[in-house]
């Protein structure tokens, strides 16, 4: 799949990203983040759609393009569909942000609180050895915290993690992180 993306360069200063969007319920595309040249968050869409065969759909409004709907489910009330880049909410639109090589750009769905809140995101990495592994959770400002009380699942078990830190023993699979009301990490070996 890193091939095929990387074959869609749609323009002359695109970076290499790495790119994931993630559904209310499942990873829409790039559990393990492939990467992909993209000259903004917007183009990463369209090359993760064009790659995962999904579709999303962008509204054109007064402030720019807006992403109402990736793939079943369509942005509505306070629910809708959120970029980030390198864990970070930018405060311009998709069309706007500038990547760089080795920026990684999450799309998901999020629910907003009336303060303008998001979901947090999690971040899972292997933790010193090749069994243990660290999950934090980063707020729309990219802001890193502990993610106490994440599960990792790994091999179709589920690990508790303590101060979202746990090891999983031996296993195959890629391992992933969640939480209850933030939107799940990416997988890593």
């Amino acid at each position: 799949m890193v091939v095929f993306l990387a074959t869609l360069a749609p323009a002359a200063f695109a970076a290499a990203v790495r790119i994931r969007v993630e559904g209310q319920t499942q990873t829409i595309f790039g559990a393990a983040q492939p990467t992909a040249q993209a000259g903004n968050a917007l183009e990463a869409l369209e090359l993760a759609s064009l790659a995962g065969e999904f579709y999303y759909h962008v509204q054109t409004t007064s402030f720019g393009p807006f992403v109402d709907q990736i793939g079943r489910f369509p942005a509505a009330g306070a629910n809708g569909w959120v970029f980030k880049v390198n864990g970070a909410l930018p405060p311009v639109g998709a069309d706007k942000v500038t990547l760089r090589d080795g920026d990684v750009v999450l799309w998901y769905f999020s629910a907003f609180t009336p303060s303008g809140a998001g979901s947090p995101t999690l971040d899972v990495q292997r933790d010193g050895s090749s069994t243990c592994y660290r999950v934090t959770q980063l707020n729309d400002q990219g802001v890193r915290t502990s993610a106490a009380g994440a599960v990792l699942l790994v091999d179709g078990r589920r690990v508790s993690t303590r101060s979202g830190r746990g090891c999983v023993g031996k296993h195959r699979g890629l391992v992933r992180a969640t939480l209850t009301g933030a939107v799940r990490s990416h997988a890593v070996r």
